[in-house]
């Protein structure tokens, strides 16, 4: 947002010749208030019905509506009414999936601060947030939430935690200094406040320079309203491939019609009904609801036992197919807990053992524990006075800190080596101001009455301080050393002590400034996490990128990627770099680039575009307001559930309940398994339809009488394809499913040889049912019978074809019994058949009736040549591939 140092500057020559304190007046705050309207972030919501109706627009639907069509007008409303219920049935899957997405706009509009303190008329009054405009003097002070974008013009001690929008955790100092570059950062803008931020200590004065949608919140909104919810690859390949089945049998029914007219097969009303049969019969209506069974209970499963909560059912599916994970780094990929873990004094570097904030870890000297001398003693002693934080344990014996990140990592590091607090009375404190970048503290020590001066700060401003005290202090030698912790993604900050008169009272700069006794520097790091690195190893195997994207110094990420092992050798980028790019070039940065620094929340969304444009399915992970324009638009964005923002999880597809990064490897492969079960739930699906489609198109084109309902051929590929294919849910993952590449992108679902397999096994069960059926009619059988035999041939074939398709290997081998619960599945459908053949209800709903025990095992076991003959194509295509 550059463009607002520029606006706020012109504002604040404004002001020059009159105090900051005057404000605007009543008359001209109301005239822009019309003119710019309110400072309020609007949510529209799209209306339940509409989401109801749109689940109807599709290709299935409209050929199923047809069909109710044509079986009422026939009279046929037994059909009818079947026909309606499926339509019905998958339109309300449909809502409940899409209508379960929260608002994430609505959660934005919660950030903003009700009410603000501003001047108007050279008075301060509270007014409400959204009556703020461009142009009024806003009074900030601990504890308040930001109303509007502000360039501050006062500032005392006036710090702002602006995690939600950087995604960095220590609160950021300000001033009403300019700043001489165009373009900066956000997490560099320290003349600026921003909406939603929250103030943390002192107090100051802003000008609003943007309210509403011109805020950067505002413009956040802005973007994830206009992130528009994409298909999954899934949901492409599957919508592509049921419209394209679906024009196809299209086209074969109205030949059949016009050829069935021309040769005067049928009566017009019968001919037409026949039509309408092996359309219901072709079409895989029970598509949409198999797919959705098989994620909704994919995404169960993934709750209950991976901490992850999918709220979109298709999304689940699409980590299968990711690419790249673009993610956050704080609080991601580390602890978001600043640790200290190097002490460099005069004489030793020790090392600090141990992570977060829980005290635990010991004090090492090449490696080995050693105890603290005088010096560390003083050095940690220094750390925890020169302090304005405050380390905490909850009741579930959590560490937590209520101040400054880097200032808990001292209190820690003093609990750690030392154990119990430091024995001294406080007399006085300086706070840390960023105009001279250190806090001290004055204390009067109770075991020698003496009377110290703690400092740490930034190691430039303790190197003069100690130079004035020490003639020969090295300034070049020790600035070096700040260099290589600094180059290894550390934060250092260096540690004095001085003692004073008993006289003193008061800490001053100028006392400072008389010169101190260096101690030493601190090395702290917000530490990576432990699992995080094998999981990366993981995601490396299985060919999925991740890129670091973050709004710390590209310094300290690429060193933090570095110990991830995010690549062999790191490349990073700016996010002022990154603005410099045209299109091809932001294609070409995000491929090669692991790290991505001092971003903005629009360079996060650019980023994940990019990477979509180069045709990677992408998982965005974050955690911040900042993060869900992104989120929105990536092919599944990912929120963390305990540390993540109400909006960032309300963007998101999914949820890690346990804030892990490792659960990402667990999701990964569990979409990969999900993907696999549902492509083989459709190889599954497609042909058993075809083949009752055959079995109608025949009996029309030899004048046979007709062999199915259309109720019985709902009952075929809704009842019992759903039931069946209960059994891909439970299919465990195939062997090496994480060592291989994600499909390609745009990749078919359906190979050639999956279409050839179709059509022979469409075939041999159309074939046989409709050799059953004349066999009965031959001996006598009532239609009804015939009709009910063929069902049930029909099912036979479904319940072989499914050890088939379960495995790419030899059905017989070990591999029948890794799924133990399709055979409980294969049970219930078995008996669903004995309720449809024998139950006088079912039989009079559905047209059948009862038929010999031995005819009803000698259907089912006709599904014995499908079993044998896709046996046989297999071990056909392993010699092919062995020769090869």
């Amino acid at each position: 947002m550059e463009h607002y140092q520029e606006k706020a500057e012109k504002l604040k020559s404004k002001y020059r010749a009159q105090s900051f304190e005057n404000g605007l007046s009543s008359e001209e705050a109301k005239k822009r208030l019309v003119e710019d309207g309110p400072n309020k972030i609007e949510s529209k919501k799209t209306p339940k019905w509409k989401i109801f109706l749109r689940q109807f627009d599709n290709m299935i639907t409209y050929i199923l509506i047809a069909a109710m069509a044509m079986t009422l007008l026939v009279g046929d409303q037994t059909d009818t009414l079947v026909i309606g219920l499926v339509v019905v049935i998958n339109a309300f899957i449909g809502y409940f999936q899409e209508s379960n997405a929260a608002d994430a706009l609505a959660q934005i509009q919660q950030l903003l601060a009700a009410e603000a303190t501003v001047y108007r008329d050279n008075t301060r009054s509270d007014i409400p947030a959204s009556d703020l405009v461009k142009g009024d003097v806003v009074f900030l002070e601990a504890g308040d939430s930001v109303p509007a974008d502000l360039r501050i013009v006062q500032a005392a001690n006036l710090r702002i935690q602006e995690s939600s929008l950087t995604g960095e955790t220590d609160a950021v100092t300000k001033s009403e200094d300019d700043i001489a570059e165009t373009k900066v950062p956000l997490a560099d803008q320290s003349n600026m406040a921003f909406t939603s931020t929250s103030v943390t200590n002192g107090s100051g004065l802003g000008v609003v320079v943007a309210t509403a949608a011109e805020t950067e919140i505002g413009q956040i909104s802005t973007a994830v309203a206009e992130a528009k919810p994409k298909e999954t690859p899934m949901m492409k390949e599957i919508g592509n491939l049921g419209k394209g089945t679906s024009i196809g049998i299209l086209i074969v029914a109205v030949i059949l019609f016009i050829l069935g007219l021309f040769l005067q097969i049928y009566s017009l009303p019968v001919l037409a009904l026949a039509v309408v049969t092996m359309v219901v019969g072709s079409i895989p209506e029970g598509l949409p609801a198999t797919t959705s069974v098989i994620l909704a209970l994919g995404v169960s499963d993934m709750a209950k036992n991976k901490k992850t909560i999918v709220k979109t059912l298709p999304a689940v599916e699409t980590l299968g197919a990711v690419d790249v994970i673009a993610t956050d780094k704080t609080g991601t990929l580390t602890k978001n807990e600043m640790t200290m873990t190097d002490i460099i004094t005069k004489n030793e570097h020790y090392t600090l053992t141990g992570t977060g904030y829980a005290p635990t870890g010991d004090l090492q000297l090449a490696g080995k524990n050693t105890a603290p001398n005088v010096t560390i003693k003083q050095f940690l002693t220094a750390g925890f006075a020169a302090n304005d934080t405050e380390l905490d344990q909850d009741d579930d014996d959590v560490y937590q800190i209520n101040g400054e990140p880097t200032d808990g990592a001292f209190l820690t590091a003093y609990y750690k080596v030392m154990g119990t607090k430091p024995d001294y009375e406080s007399l006085d404190m300086l706070p840390f101001d960023s105009e001279y970048r250190y806090i001290a503290r004055l204390v009067r020590d109770q075991a020698t009455g003496e009377k110290l001066l703690y400092v740490k700060g930034s190691p430039d401003k303790i190197f003069e301080m100690v130079a004035n005290n020490e003639q020969d202090f090295d300034q070049k030698y020790w600035l070096q050393r700040v260099e290589e912790l600094a180059g290894s993604g550390k934060r250092v900050v260096a540690v004095g002590v001085t003692k004073v008169a008993g006289n003193v009272e008061e800490v001053t700069h100028e006392l400072l400034a008389q010169g101190v006794d260096f101690l030493g520097l601190a090395g702290i790091i917000d530490p990576p996490r432990p699992e995080v690195i094998a999981t990366l190893k993981q995601l490396n195997n299985a060919h999925v990128q991740v890129k670091m994207i973050t709004g710390d110094s590209p310094v300290t990420a690429s060193a933090i990627g570095q110990q991830l092992g995010l690549a062999e050798q790191i490349h990073a980028i700016t996010g002022p770099q990154w603005d410099e790019l045209d299109e091809k070039q932001r294609q070409q940065a995000a491929e090669k680039n692991q790290v991505f620094a001092r971003t903005t929340p629009q360079n996060k969304l650019e980023i994940v575009e990019a990477l979509e444009q180069s045709e990677k399915v992408t998982a965005m992970i974050g955690d911040g307001v900042n993060d869900a324009p992104a989120l929105k638009t990536a092919d599944i964005g990912v929120s963390m559930g305990v540390k993540g923002t109400d909006v960032a999880r309300d963007a998101a597809d999914m949820i890690l309940t346990d804030d892990n990064f490792t659960t990402m490897g667990t999701a990964i492969k569990e979409g990969r398994r999900i993907y696999d079960n549902i492509k083989k739930s459709i190889l599954f699906l497609l042909p058993t339809s075809f083949a009752e489609g055959l079995i109608v198109f025949f009996s029309i084109l030899f004048d046979m009488p007709l062999p199915l309902t259309p109720s019985q051929l709902l009952w075929i590929n809704m009842v019992s394809a759903v039931t069946i294919q209960f059994a891909f849910i439970f299919e465990p993952a195939e062997s090496g499913i994480m060592n291989r590449k994600p499909r390609a992108h745009g990749q078919s679902m359906v190979t050639k040889h999956d279409v050839i397999q179709m059509i022979y096994v469409s075939i041999i069960i159309a074939v046989t049912g409709l050799f059953g059926h004349a066999v009965l009619l031959d001996q006598g059988a009532s239609q009804a019978a015939a009709s009910t035999l063929m069902v049930n041939i029909i099912i036979g074939g479904k319940i072989f074809y499914l050890f088939n398709i379960r495995t790419a290997n030899f059905a017989l081998s070990k591999d029948i019994l890794a799924n133990k619960k399709a055979f409980l599945v294969i049970g219930i459908m078995l008996l669903l058949q004995i309720i449809l053949t024998y139950v006088p209800f079912m039989q009079e709903l559905f047209s059948t009736t009862g038929v010999s025990v031995a005819a009803f095992i000698l259907s089912l076991l006709s599904g014995v040549i499908v079993f044998i003959v896709v046996e046989l194509d297999k071990l056909v295509r392993k010699i092919i591939l062995k020769a090869e």
